[in-house]
């Protein structure tokens, strides 16, 4: 299955990849009219985590024995045919056991006062390309089967 994968190497921390999902998954599919005008702000499904000189972008890794859905006391979490962790906001009841159990961190609160729920990445499957890979300048974000990318530095991504 592909997913979405970060090359720590090439991430400069421009946060492009934010903005691409916030404006992806808002009303207006308007970055302008999505970050200042929207009520309630969507919220990016991927952020970026930085450590000194360090960088990469942080989204769902859409795991094939998803402990975050196993622990989802509603099932608004599941892993769908296609190896997509799916969310399903209306099943949710914000207990947030999934950002317990979630190895990675990738999954992150959602309030605002009508809503409680959480966010984590869908691999914009409603696209070819995830919004997050598609604008990042530098390759730094890769779409596709592990092991599939070879990187600069030796080795392989995932």
């Amino acid at each position: 299955m592909k997913r979405v994968y970060a090359v720590d190497k090439y991430c400069i921390a421009c946060r492009l990849c934010e903005v691409a999902c916030l404006t992806e998954h808002s009303a207006s599919k308007n970055m302008i009219v999505a970050m200042r005008h929207e009520h309630p702000k969507p919220k990016a499904m991927i952020r970026v985590q930085e450590a000194g000189p360090l960088s990469f972008a942080l989204q769902c890794r859409h795991c094939s024995e998803p402990l975050c859905a196993y622990s989802c006391l509603t099932q608004a979490l599941q892993l769908t045919p296609a190896g997509v962790v799916a969310h399903n906001s209306d099943y949710c009841i914000a207990c947030y056991t999934c950002i317990l159990a979630c190895p990675h961190g990738a999954i992150t609160r959602k309030t605002t006062a009508e809503l409680k729920t959480v966010a984590k990445c869908d691999l914009c499957t409603h696209r070819e390309i995830p919004a997050c890979v598609e604008i990042c300048p530098n390759e730094a974000l890769v779409f596709g089967d592990q092991g599939e990318y070879e990187i600069e530095y030796g080795g392989t991504v995932g």
